[in-house]
């Protein structure tokens, strides 16, 4: 089975000011665009759930899935979330497939 870095594209708003939008950026390892996206939605109702409750957001899991932060106040839109293998904007000739 070869494994890919997938990135997942949240739309997020601004509950307090509509005209404010943006997305929030998930990446980790999967083998397919819905097991990204449900990993993803995942952490993030980890990190969401640890907050909460006033502890710290859990950082990088092992599958390499984890969410560093929280935006309070602003709104994932999931339903329009959006999974699709990971481009290196930074390094153009490495490749996001490896073989586990």
């Amino acid at each position: 089975m070869r494994l890919r870095i997938y990135e997942v594209d949240v739309p997020i708003h601004d509950t307090n000011h509509p005209d404010r939008h943006g997305v929030h950026v998930f990446t980790g390892v999967a083998d397919s665009p819905a097991p990204a996206l449900r990993r993803a939605h995942e952490v993030y109702d980890a990190a969401l759930a640890a907050h909460t409750a006033g502890l710290e957001i859990p950082g990088k899991q092992p599958d390499s899935w984890g969410a560093r932060g929280l935006r309070p106040g602003w709104q994932m839109e999931w339903p329009a979330a959006k999974a699709g293998p990971w481009h290196n904007p930074v390094n153009w000739t490495s490749r996001s497939d490896f073989a586990l």
